[in-house]
């Protein structure tokens, strides 16, 4: 597995080359691995900056949390990539057709918005799904995700 760059999207030149890839696809992209099309990928990584953004999402009951981080989360924010074709939790589940500019400007809006809010902002900030995360940890998950994904689709 070759290894992988955490970008770091709290900074300007990490957000800027993440920008430059996903500027880079369109929808007649194809995918490497995998089943989705470019617009599901698109609504694929915003679940994660919907997770963490918005109350769309509940938060996870203490049993839960405490499950999930014990058998997902050093997956998730540890340094190993993802595996290709790898399962994928419930809530990021895509099946459906999205429209990929709509898609794409609601990624670029999450990655600007996660940015402009800083690192200070994530520092101990709750996650739906692990509990409370370090700034390190919630750019790991954003940085890895979108690292998949953005890899998946060859840009």
């Amino acid at each position: 597995m070759k290894p992988m760059t955490i970008r770091n999207l709290f900074a300007q030149d990490g957000l800027d080359e993440t920008l430059e890839r996903i500027s880079n696809l369109t929808p007649e992209t194809k995918p490497q691995w995998g089943k989705m099309d470019v617009a599901q990928m698109l609504a694929h990584c915003n679940v994660a900056y919907d997770m963490a953004l918005t109350a769309k999402y509940p938060i996870s009951g203490k049993f839960k949390t405490f499950m999930i981080s014990l058998l997902a989360k050093k997956a998730v924010v540890g340094p190993k990539p993802y595996p290709k074709n790898s399962r994928t939790a419930p809530d990021f589940l895509i099946t459906d057709e999205r429209e990929y500019e709509k898609e794409k400007a609601a990624l670029i809006a999450n990655l600007k918005k996660t940015h402009e809010l800083g690192s200070k902002h994530f520092d101990g900030k709750t996650s739906v799904s692990f509990g409370n995360l370090s700034t390190d940890e919630w750019n790991v998950l954003f940085s890895k995700h979108l690292d998949h994904h953005l890899t998946q689709f060859g840009v």
